[in-house]
């Protein structure tokens, strides 16, 4: 696997088109690629930001989440949240890099990894091409951030072994590879998460990725999450008293 991080101009909110950040940047694209962009960039194309010193953040928090925990951790300032089915601090609400405003997520992601997967397949002239929209969370019991997925087209979120056999021809019965975040996991990484100015990465060499020439359905994607009452962490997730935010 290569992981290409691309550089590009500072990106501020409603300056451009996340189509036209993708022109400005991207000379050509290789068919059997896929492109991880940061869910930041996103936001900030889409104009999806409001000024810190607008409506207070513990309230901007419970506005942008589906669940909240009932008190803010004050080492970090902020709230654990449950955020499109995902936990994560704050529902994912950013000021770092952001030109003195909070970066918010988009109600979802699924419709830009859509729109950007059916762009680059016209504009590059692609038979095989995926998108990943990450961020950065913190895993628990580990110092520093690694990549999540937010949202993907073009390829298969999982890889199920299920069924088959290992090494030593022993029936794998709980073996699924979740493809999305192993590779906003690299993208990640190799975008950094300081000054680098470099939003955007090109994955190839990914033998282990099923393309699809079409959308994730909703299905698809709803087999790559658990509910809380299934998750193996559910006796520390169902011990916190959640509150219920105003994000779907």
């Amino acid at each position: 696997m290569v992981v290409q991080p691309i550089k590009t101009d500072i990106v501020r909110a409603n300056q451009l088109s996340l189509q036209q950040l993708i022109d400005r940047s991207i000379d050509k694209l290789a068919d059997g690629s896929i492109l991880a962009i940061t869910s930041k960039i996103v936001s900030l194309c889409a104009g999806q930001v409001t000024p810190i010193d607008g409506l207070a953040y513990d309230e901007l928090v419970k506005q942008h989440s589906s669940h909240y925990a009932p008190e803010a951790d004050e080492r970090l300032g902020s709230r654990f949240t449950i955020t499109h089915r995902t936990l994560v601090r704050a529902a994912g609400i950013d000021k770092s890099n952001a030109d003195g405003q909070y970066v918010l997520w988009l109600d979802s992601f699924q419709p830009t990894a859509n729109d950007i997967r059916e762009y680059l397949t016209k504009k590059y002239g692609l038979r095989k091409v995926g998108v990943i929209i990450t961020d950065s969370v913190s895993t628990p019991l580990r110092r520093g951030a690694n990549g999540i997925c937010l949202a993907h087209s073009g390829f298969s979120a999982l890889n199920d072994y299920r069924g088959q056999r290992d090494l030593f021809d022993r029936p794998l019965t709980v073996s699924v590879a979740n493809i999305t975040t192993g590779l906003a996991s690299s993208a990640v990484v190799a975008m950094g998460e300081g000054d680098e100015s470099t939003p955007l990465a090109v994955i190839s060499d990914v033998p282990f990725v099923s393309f699809q020439a079409r959308n994730p359905t909703k299905k698809e994607i709803d087999t790559a999450y658990l509910d809380k009452d299934e998750d193996i962490f559910e006796p520390f997730l169902n011990s916190v008293d959640w509150q219920p935010g105003q994000q779907s």
